[in-house]
């Protein structure tokens, strides 16, 4: 059998885990030249993917480079308790993650907020943005009067297309070259191909981030070969594709029909079985898409889970990169 190429098929596979999930299915083992490892605390589970070769980055159809992913399927029951100690963990794993990766506590940062403001699920990186800890202005003002442990960051929401008629790159690239920051942190709505991850899961990456890469936009990205700065990608799955809804139903269908089949239903178990779950989704794809049914979903409750998981982005960041924030009452920084 000839060896998965994830390339060819996902625009809606943003998360780096699903893609490496997809890439093992059906025993294929693990992918060469990724490293993994998982840790749960307390109900925050934590995988790191370090994609380390060319080979490994053409089956996962992700880029060289580091993935973080939290995934706290208890968000859904809006604890204020389990959000604040996601923001706190958050905020100890960004900083870290920046250690990883060289960037000083005295690098000045721009934090860019991707996505339309007047669409709920992609309102993500606007609302982070609002609740930003920013200082870059009290550092060119009153410089002599910025109290340790805050570092220059500044922020932006540049709208979409749509709204301004200019690309999101080109706005921050018109930035980026006046204001001279030496790390971009680019915040992003995804897609999911699991309805369990959608608003409860969060990745880093250090591979920066492709506007509309989630549905399936193949416009100029936000990373460092095109801006000339370090780029950090920090994303959250806020919708998923009617195609993927079908898809996962189909798989529990024919869980189901192995658990109560009989005579007549062997033969249609061994149809399912005889297709692997990309193929599947190939095919749901080719039956929604002409008929224009393949939506983007969302859940109707996302009006405060988009509220809640920016807050949790936004205080996690402000922890992270100013130390006289207090990593263990992160909330407290915003609004």
């Amino acid at each position: 059998m000839s060896e998965l190429d994830l390339q060819q098929f996902n625009p809606g596979i943003d998360l780096a885990l699903e893609a490496k999930e997809l890439a093992e299915s059906g025993g294929k083992g693990p992918v060469p030249g990724v490293l993994s490892d998982v840790s749960e605390d307390d109900g925050i589970t934590i995988t790191r993917l370090e994609v380390t070769t060319e080979e490994g980055s053409r089956i996962m159809g992700k880029m060289i480079g580091h993935y973080v992913t939290f995934e706290v399927p208890e968000l859904r029951k809006q604890d204020t308790g389990l959000q604040d100690r996601v923001a706190t963990k958050l905020a100890q794993e960004f900083a870290t993650f920046l250690e990883r990766i060289g960037v000083s506590k005295t690098a000045k940062v721009l934090i860019v907020g991707l996505g339309n403001w007047n669409v709920t699920p992609d309102a993500l990186g606007p609302i982070v943005v609002e609740n930003a800890l920013v200082t870059r202005h009290f550092f060119e003002l009153m410089p002599n009067e910025v109290a340790p442990g805050y570092r220059n960051v500044s922020a932006v929401a540049p709208g979409v297309l749509g709204i301004t008629g200019i690309e999101s790159s080109e706005i921050v690239q018109g930035i980026v070259d006046r204001s001279k920051p030496d790390l971009i942190i680019a915040i992003d709505a995804l897609a999911s191909k699991a309805l369990e991850r959608v608003n409860t899961t969060i990745q880093i990456a250090d591979t920066g981030i492709h506007p509309g890469s989630g549905i399936g936009n193949k416009r100029r990205g936000l990373t460092k070969e095109i801006l000339g700065v370090p780029v950090i990608a920090i994303g959250v799955p806020t919708v998923l594709y009617a195609s993927t809804i079908v898809s996962n139903s189909i798989d529990l269908m024919r869980e189901h029909l192995k658990k109560h089949a009989n005579n007549a239903d062997s033969k249609f178990l061994g149809l399912l079985d005889s297709i692997d779950e990309n193929e599947r989704l190939q095919l749901v794809r080719e039956a929604l898409g002409p008929l224009g049914h393949d939506l983007l979903v969302t859940p109707k409750e996302i009006d405060q889970f988009i509220e809640d998981i920016a807050n949790i982005v936004a205080s996690g960041l402000n922890a992270a990169l100013h130390e006289a924030v207090d990593k263990d009452n992160v909330a407290a920084y915003t609004h």
